[in-house]
């Protein structure tokens, strides 16, 4: 059984991660620097990210005749 194809390319895949590690560290060191509150944001952004990089694991472990294809 084949597998499907995610919406991310690979290498938007890799970049996805890397935002969502670089946010995911970056709002600690943010929120212990910074008087305000402004740090959320970042939690906000690593979540969206992450949903996204879920949302194409999703679509990747589907078997590939289980969804419409774009090719037919």
């Amino acid at each position: 059984m084949r597998q499907a194809h995610g919406f991310l390319s690979p290498r938007q895949r890799r970049w996805a991660w890397f935002g969502f590690v670089l946010l995911a560290l970056q709002a600690p060191v943010s929120a212990r620097l910074v008087a305000d509150d402004s740090w959320l944001f970042s939690v906000v952004v690593a979540l969206m990210v992450a949903t996204v990089i879920l949302a194409d694991d999703a679509m990747r472990r589907r078997p590939a005749d289980a969804g419409s294809s774009h090719y037919e």
